[in-house]
């Protein structure tokens, strides 16, 4: 077994330097050119024939799995060494290509709109929902000129903003004393000192962060705020009014369904500030300190080795299903993950897909933690989607945010349920649950507070400038309405540390973990009414993930109207009977103790 390093030469040979990557880009440039020459022979859709219109969508389809290949190629480099010159050089070569095809993708979907009724019969079926996403996408779209100037702008403009707020925080290092000696750590390994047993660490690793951020606060304001305002003017650009429009159309979502999701959740909010409370009370504080949330309830709890995450991964993956347990195997062995604990790294985890390749590959810092194996375990479900996906075809491939995030969670949620139940002590399974339940927290609240925040500073940077002052008052606003002021001495810098905020590619990466977390929830209570055999159907579902609205795949799967606050309702409840469970074995530990 591989001890927590990735292996990449599987995918090419020799990092930044490959010579089998220089050539994979330089087909892949060739084809944009093609595409390109292709696309200028025809003004009207009249003239495509359908033999053009399935050459064409093909073309599309090759070009969007090349690009994939060779961004995430380049993502893993640049986070395994971040100044990696020859990786930059190839990352900014790789935007403008990004650009390039942006554009001519856009001249095709206009011409493949108005002529899809000579796509063939067996494209059609492959590509007939992607053709009304593009035809709902295409009400924005400006000329061609506009669209080449803007897509021109992006790789030295907008884009740029998202890498460089990436170096800045890669780079970035804090000094934090434990057990009398003073360390130096990146941000990552910080980060996981959070879920530290002894409470002043936790403490001193917040306090140096936020001190960190106040020294920081203005430049990553300027950051933010131009990423906000390139945006916003892109959206007045293209006549775009509702800043939610952008994220529910890439999420396939409608705007009703995520109204009813945070109508249904703050209806059970006060449930979760019980847990909250309680957890307080256990570590002897009358309200919970925002550094103590993810404190493990056991003062003392066991460093749990890379090799023990990956059996205990591996166990319940298998357990799931002969697909899910040899797929775990397979990622394990071969060198998929990198996990090591070292300087320097950066301080997201996250899946990459290799569509080309038929791989994945995940990223992490792993410290021991229980947090750490629930992190592993929700990016492998998040490549074990892409192992499902992998003989899809084409552009049906592609599935929204959202469903990446169920199945990430439907993965966590498969460990943690079997850990819990096989949990012989009170006090094992009171950590398991407080593991199980923080998890529901950060969907119900933490990210309710990212959503509210995000919208309402959208709201200001209409206006002008948003200072870094005026920020802080924002995330302060958003975090009490989120947790109903449950938490004291929360991180109102979190605008600066949350990576998703500077995530360009896409606007509100938030409400689809809520999304993901109920909608897995709801679905781990069918496997457990079906048993044996469900991997078949949750395959099934994975695979359809690209095919069709999330509406519609809620009904075909489930028989449920997301829209309605009664769906949402049901997987609430089920993650109420955790707390309700919790709230009674803490007490029963009381008693024993």
């Amino acid at each position: 077994m591989n001890q927590g390093r990735w292996n990449l030469d599987t995918i090419f040979p020799g990092g930044s330097k490959s010579n089998e990557f220089k050539r994979h880009i330089l087909k892949l440039n060739n084809k944009v050119n093609q595409m390109e020459s292709t696309m200028k022979e025809y003004d009207t859709p009249e003239e495509v024939t359908g033999a053009n219109a399935d050459a064409i969508l093909n073309g599309i389809s090759e070009i969007l799995t090349d690009l994939t290949e060779a961004s995430s190629f380049i993502t893993c480099l640049l986070t395994e060494k971040p100044a990696d010159s020859e990786a930059i050089t190839l990352q900014a070569e790789l935007l403008t290509i990004q650009s390039r095809f942006d554009l001519v993708h856009q001249r095709a979907k206009k011409v493949l709109i108005h002529s899809k009724d000579r796509v063939s019969e067996g494209n059609l079926d492959t590509y007939v929902y992607l053709l009304q996403v593009w035809e709902q996408e295409s009400r924005w779209e400006l000329s061609h000129d506009q669209e080449s100037l803007l897509s021109g702008l992006m790789p030295d403009g907008y884009h740029s903003w998202g890498t460089f707020y990436q170096a800045l925080i890669r780079d970035l290092t804090v000094m934090i004393k434990i057990n009398g000696v003073e360390k130096e750590f990146s941000f990552a390994q910080a980060l996981n000192l959070r879920a530290h047993h002894d409470e002043e660490v936790r403490k001193a690793s917040h306090v140096a962060l936020e001190n960190v951020w106040t020294q920081k606060q203005d430049l990553f304001a300027r950051i933010l705020n131009h990423i906000g305002g390139f945006r916003l003017h892109m959206y007045k650009t293209r006549g775009l009014e509702n800043v939610l429009t952008e994220p529910l159309v890439n999420n396939r979502m409608e705007e009703e369904t995520l109204e009813s999701m945070w109508t249904s959740i703050n209806k059970y909010k006060h449930h979760f500030i019980r847990y909250l409370d309680k957890k307080a009370e256990m570590l002897g504080e009358s309200s919970l300190s925002a550094y103590n949330f993810w404190a493990p309830i056991s003062e003392h709890p066991r460093y749990i080795e890379y090799h023990e995450a990956v059996s205990f991964i591996s166990k319940h993956f298998r357990r799931f299903g002969p697909e899910m347990g040899a797929f775990a195997r397979h990622a394990f062995n071969d060198g998929w993950v990198e996990a090591e604990d070292r300087p320097g790294k950066s301080a997201t985890p996250f899946c990459a897909s290799f569509p080309l390749s038929g791989e994945s590959r995940v990223f992490m810092t792993y410290g021991g933690s229980i947090l750490n194996v629930l992190t592993l375990t929700h990016e492998l479900g998040h490549a074990f989607h892409n192992h499902a996906m992998k003989d899809v075809e084409g552009g049906a491939r592609k599935y929204p945010m959202s469903l990446a995030e169920t199945a990430s969670f439907f993965a966590e949620t498969i460990c943690l349920d079997a850990a819990i139940e096989e949990s012989s002590s009170l006090h094992e399974k009171l950590f398991l649950l407080d593991e199980k339940i923080k998890r529901g927290v950060m969907n119900f609240m933490n990210i309710h507070s990212r959503f509210i925040f995000e919208k309402n500073f959208y709201s200001e940077r209409e206006k002008g400038m948003v200072s870094s002052t005026r920020l802080n008052e924002l995330m302060r606003a958003a975090t009490e309405e989120a947790y109903g002021g449950s938490l004291v001495k929360p991180s109102y810098y979190s605008w600066i540390w949350t990576p998703h905020y500077y995530i360009t590619s896409a606007p509100f990466y938030n409400f689809p973990y809520t999304f993901g977390y109920l909608f897995a929830t709801c679905i781990y209570a069918m496997a457990r009414e079906k048993g044996e055999g469900f991997e078949r159907d949750y395959m099934a579902l994975l695979q359809d993930s690209g095919r069709m609205p999330v509406k519609e795949l809620v009904m075909k799967y489930l028989g449920e109207d997301l829209s309605t606050e009664g769906f949402w309702e049901k997987g609430l409840q089920l993650c109420m009977k955790d707390v309700e469970q919790y709230l009674l074995l803490s007490q029963q530990l009381e008693t024993v103790g």
